[in-house]
């Protein structure tokens, strides 16, 4: 891939509405899916979604299945780039984790979907240096969009939008789903 030239474009996703954690059920974790409701909610989303950003670059999600199903979803109703698991957006996992891997990568674009409060930890070390700075909270299904004009480091990100899932749901013409 080409060098960026110290621009990049991060979308954050939070993955969408999730089974509710029961260990019974999911003993790992992990494995918890999405519900049916949460999967027909969130394509309409996508399809929301592929109105304000019509691709990227790459899309990096979190291994967890709820993540990962997020991800496919954007891949196969936004039309985004197949999904590449990305093991630092996993589940509790420290956002300064994220750095480096933004650091490492050369696109221009990129999506990572994964979980709170990571995702909005990582838009307040990226947007202020400090991750409690910016009071932010993802709801499920919700982008938050930062860009870099220079390199990838804390406080060098400039904040752009976050939309809910509900407005994304929206902007779907196709949907009567509000």
């Amino acid at each position: 891939m080409a060098a960026r030239n110290d621009r990049l474009d991060v979308y954050l996703v939070r993955h969408a509405f999730a089974a509710h954690a029961d260990p019974a059920r999911w003993p790992d974790d992990a494995t918890r899916p999405l519900t049916n409701e949460g999967i027909a909610r969130f394509r309409v989303a996508a399809r929301g979604l592929r109105r304000l950003v019509p691709a990227v670059d790459s899309l990096l999600s979190s291994g967890y299945a709820r993540a990962w199903q997020t991800a496919e979803l954007l891949h196969e109703v936004a039309g985004w780039r197949t999904p590449e698991e990305c093991p630092s957006l996993e589940a509790g996992r420290p956002a300064t984790s994220v750095l480096d891997v933004l650091r490492g990568r050369s696109e221009r674009s990129l999506a990572l979907v994964g979980h709170e409060p990571q995702l909005s930890m990582l838009a307040s070390i990226l947007c202020t240096g400090s991750e409690d700075a910016l009071d932010l909270e993802l709801k499920k299904g919700a982008v938050a969009f930062l860009s870099f004009a220079g390199p990838v480091e804390p406080a060098r990100a400039s904040l752009r939008w976050t939309v809910s899932p509900k407005i994304l749901r929206r902007l779907d013409s196709t949907s009567r789903d509000a």
